[in-house]
Parts: C-alpha cells; sequence; structure tokens
C-alpha cells in the first residue's frame, strides 16, 4: 500500500474521531426547544389581581359556603425551606334588615355576613397541609335591628255607642316597619406560615369562603359578601433554629 493511502486512511480516522466527540458533545448541551421543561428554583412568587367574586342573596337560614380558590402560586424550593405567605383582599359587606311591627309587638331582624380566608399548601396531594393558624377572618358583620311600634291606625278607629270612647280594631292596624342597610368595603391582609417545606416544586391557593345568617320573625333581612381586588406572595426564608411560630 502507498504512502499516499495511509495518509487518507489516518485523515479518516480522525475526522470520524472528531464528529463522534462533536455529538457527544453537543448532547449535554442545554437544549432550547420551545417553554424550560421544568421550573427553576426561586425566592419568591405572586399574583395579583381583580377577584370579583360576589355571593347572590341567600335564603333565611344559616349558610356557608363552599371553599374557593381566588389566588395561586407555584414555586420550587432547592432545599428544605420555610414558606412565609400573604394573602391580602378588599373585603365587601352588605347587609340588610327591615322590622314589621304593630300593637306594640316587638319584631327582629338580624343579618350576618361575614369571609373566611387560608392559604392550602399542594392542595390535592398526599402532601396537602393548611398554612398556620389555618381559617382566618378577613371581615364580618352581624347586624340586629329591634323595634316595637303601635302601628298607622288611620281607618280604624271608631266610638263606642255605649261609652262614647274610641275604640281601636287591632285587625285594621297597618304594621310600622324600619329597615337599616349597611355597605362597606376595606381592605386586610395576614401572614401565614408553613414551616419544615421539603425541596421541590410547592403549589399554594389563596382560598376563600362566605358566611352568611339572616333570622327573621315579620321583617325582612338579606346578606351578602364581596371580594374585589386581591394579591398573594410567597416568600422563601429560614426561620431561627429552634423557633416555634405558634403560641
Amino acid at each position: 500500500m502507498s504512502r499516499r493511502f495511509y495518509r487518507l486512511l489516518v485523515i479518516g480516522a480522525i475526522v470520524a474521531v472528531a464528529a463522534i466527540c462533536l455529538s457527544m458533545g453537543l448532547g449535554y448541551l442545554p437544549q432550547r426547544t420551545g417553554a424550560q421543561s421544568s421550573l427553576p428554583s426561586s425566592k419568591t412568587t405572586m399574583q395579583l389581581g381583580n377577584i370579583s367574586v360576589i355571593d347572590a342573596r341567600l335564603g333565611l337560614s344559616n349558610t356557608t359556603s363552599n371553599w374557593q380558590t381566588v389566588m395561586r402560586g407555584t414555586m420550587k424550593t432547592s432545599q428544605q425551606k420555610d414558606l412565609m405567605m400573604t394573602a391580602a383582599m378588599e373585603v365587601g359587606l352588605y347587609t340588610r334588615t327591615l322590622v314589621s311591627s304593630k300593637n306594640g309587638v316587638s319584631d327582629t331582624s338580624s343579618a350576618l355576613a361575614g369571609i373566611e380566608v387560608r392559604m392550602v399548601v399542594d392542595g390535592g396531594t398526599p402532601n396537602e397541609q393548611i398554612a398556620i393558624p389555618g381559617n382566618v377572618v378577613f371581615g364580618r358583620r352581624n347586624q340586629t335591628l329591634t323595634a316595637t311600634f303601635q302601628g298607622l291606625i288611620d281607618g280604624c278607629l271608631s266610638t263606642d255607642p255605649t261609652t262614647g270612647g274610641i275604640v281601636i280594631d287591632p285587625t285594621c292596624v297597618r304594621p310600622e316597619t324600619l329597615e337599616l342597610v349597611l355597605d362597606t368595603m376595606n381592605a386586610n391582609s395576614f401572614i401565614f406560615a408553613c414551616p419544615n417545606m421539603s425541596a421541590g416544586v410547592h403549589t399554594m391557593q389563596v382560598q376563600a369562603r362566605m358566611v352568611m345568617n339572616t333570622t327573621v320573625q315579620t321583617g325582612d333581612a338579606e346578606a351578602r359578601c364581596l371580594l374585589g381586588k386581591g394579591s398573594m406572595s410567597v416568600e422563601e426564608v429560614r426561620l431561627v433554629k429552634g423557633y416555634d411560630i405558634t403560641m
């Protein structure tokens, strides 16, 4: 075999080895086709928006709505850490009570409206837990109205032919009414905590439910709740070793 043939053979072997090394090296490079497949570790996550959740008028009974997720977030912890979570929301309460009384008989109507909030971590998984301190009241109002009226007696008076006295026909007396309506909106916030969270991806959900109760005798009552704008922030922290966040 000639020297030229050996030279071509050596060059071909070098090219083949270089091609193999190049393909192996490219296999270790990060692939950037489309979105990132894994969630990177982070220190903070947050969400802000207009929640705009309202319950329609409820009947005259004790009523607690189901928990509803109004904000959520996801973050990845690289190692065991503690989570500090803040939920803030605009809370609106509407209550209306009306009493109807006659013949000196007292009448009472009451309306209760309230909103409770909690933070759920890893909901729907075996590791689901409710963040400390559990359910928190963001707003509550109990409105009670009582009145005792004689009633409207127009057209219900007559004269006793025997005594000449004035007689009131109780079946003709019309009730007097009194109504009170209160409507407020204010912002509230609370800090929740989940200690000793394991490394990995965790989901956080801000959940709210509405508590309403109306009771009446001969009048009427109405209660409603509203959630306006809201924000949620979750921060990865490391508490002082041995520190207990519960009291």
